[in-house]
């Protein structure tokens, strides 16, 4: 497994195992056809504490055609239901005229923005661009003629597994590499909006990784603080949120998209998890060493005379920690004392004949 390597405006970033969770904020269409609100939504994602803005890359056109046919209504979730694939992607889609800028403006807040391309044209549209890295969106990943266009690139790339067999995510992997992807991370991801935590199987993410020798994380469509923090305990090396100023905004991905305060509160809650699942430990903490004094130890319970043998009756295992560790009961028991002994002494080795 090779951690992905990207430049940031302030320098270097690894991302896998052994690294701070790399943490998306994605805009996708929460902006509204507002160029304005999309530099609001990056401004409080970044005060959130966010890695990474993202975008998507696409229009009306280069997703689909424009017809009244049955198959190309949406009549499943709830967000989009009752509308035509296009009338949502015309409603959805990211100006492309916005998105040099929206890359410039990110960057000079110090967090990279990359973006879904959804078609080639797309891909040439963000080499252009210069990003840093790809991501592909789990409805792409039975995309092969795509996948080797942005293998092409040599650059990172991001891939959500969502509705993926095994299978498919092999090929589609292997097609990523075969065209010079040189790094890779598979996030799992539940394609359904939003979804529910009892449908999450986090397990999937260690399992990525093992299966498929990558980089893995989330890519988390639920509203539930305890996913990602669970995510993130099980291996995730990258969170991705959809993110909106305000639910209330509306728009094709608002019921699932995190508001500024509980963005900051994920980010909170997964450095929180990462500084708490540190390493295998079997030693006294440093933090622990002031309480070591509150365990058990030998203690005299009566008072001893000289030659007088140690016995139940006069010697317990007690708190304080200022005498022989409880493991030596039985060894101290029968032996006599070397001297008298007040009630109340620690047991030591030199009080023992």
């Amino acid at each position: 497994m090779r951690n992905i390597v990207i430049q940031t405006p302030k320098g270097k970033r690894a991302i896998g195992p052994g690294q701070p969770c790399f943490i998306i904020a994605e805009v996708s269409a929460n902006h509204n056809q507002s160029f304005a609100k999309a530099k609001k939504i990056i401004d409080a994602a970044i005060k959130a504490g966010v890695d990474a803005i993202k975008i998507q890359t696409y229009t009306a056109d280069t997703m689909t055609i424009d017809s009244d046919k049955k198959y190309f209504q949406v009549t499943v979730n709830k967000a989009w239901k009752g509308q035509s694939l296009y009338k949502l992607y015309q409603q959805a889609y990211t100006p492309w005229a916005w998105q040099p800028e929206l890359k410039k403006y990110a960057e000079k807040k110090g967090v990279i923005l990359f973006s879904t391309p959804f078609d080639n044209t797309a891909v040439d549209f963000l080499e252009k661009m210069k990003v840093q890295l790809y991501k592909v969106a789990s409805f792409e990943v039975v995309d092969i003629p795509l996948l080797k266009r942005i293998g092409q690139t040599k650059k990172p790339v991001i891939m959500s597994r969502g509705m993926s067999t095994l299978e498919e995510l092999k090929l589609a992997v292997k097609t990523l590499k075969q065209n010079g992807c040189p790094q890779l991370a598979l996030l799992h991801c539940v394609s359904a909006y939003p979804a529910k935590p009892e449908t999450m199987n986090l397990k999937t993410i260690p399992d990525l990784a093992k299966k498929l020798k990558v980089v893995s994380g989330l890519s988390d469509h639920s509203l539930s603080p305890a996913v990602p923090v669970t995510a993130v305990a099980l291996g995730a090396s990258i969170i991705e949120k959809h993110f909106t100023l305000k639910r209330s905004d509306g728009g094709p991905d608002a019921a699932f998209s995190l508001e500024p305060a509980e963005l900051k509160t994920l980010v909170k809650e997964v450095r929180e998890a990462e500084q708490a699942i540190g390493r295998p430990i079997y030693q006294v903490a440093k933090n622990e060493e002031e309480n070591v004094t509150f365990r058990r130890s030998l203690f005299v319970i009566k008072d001893i005379k000289k030659g007088e043998k140690f016995s139940a009756a006069n010697v317990r295992s007690i708190r304080p920690g200022h005498g022989l560790l409880p493991k030596y009961y039985e060894k101290v028991l029968g032996k006599k004392a070397a001297r008298g002994i007040e009630r109340g002494t620690p047991l030591s080795w030199k009080l023992i004949q």
